[in-house]
């Protein structure tokens, strides 16, 4: 969760002092949600984390079959 995803890309491009990115060369951004409030948001990224691998990818091939790069969401 974030409350700034440009931002949050832009430092993952960076290789920030994030293991996690510098790891798995995680640079583009191929889902995201909007929520309205940061409650609502925890709740769904704790159900995510919850979930296996296959039904996570299948949660993002439901919206971006082709697995492409989408630029971030205006702010």
């Amino acid at each position: 969760m974030t409350n700034g995803l440009r931002r949050r890309l832009s430092e993952h491009r960076a290789d920030a002092k994030d293991t996690f990115t510098r790891q798995y060369n995680v640079t583009d951004l191929l889902y995201y949600e909007r929520f309205a409030s940061a409650r609502a948001a925890v709740e769904r990224e704790k159900q995510l984390k919850r979930w296996g691998r296959e039904k996570k990818v299948a949660l993002i091939r439901a919206e971006n079959p082709g697995l492409d790069a989408l630029p971030p969401p205006i702010e």
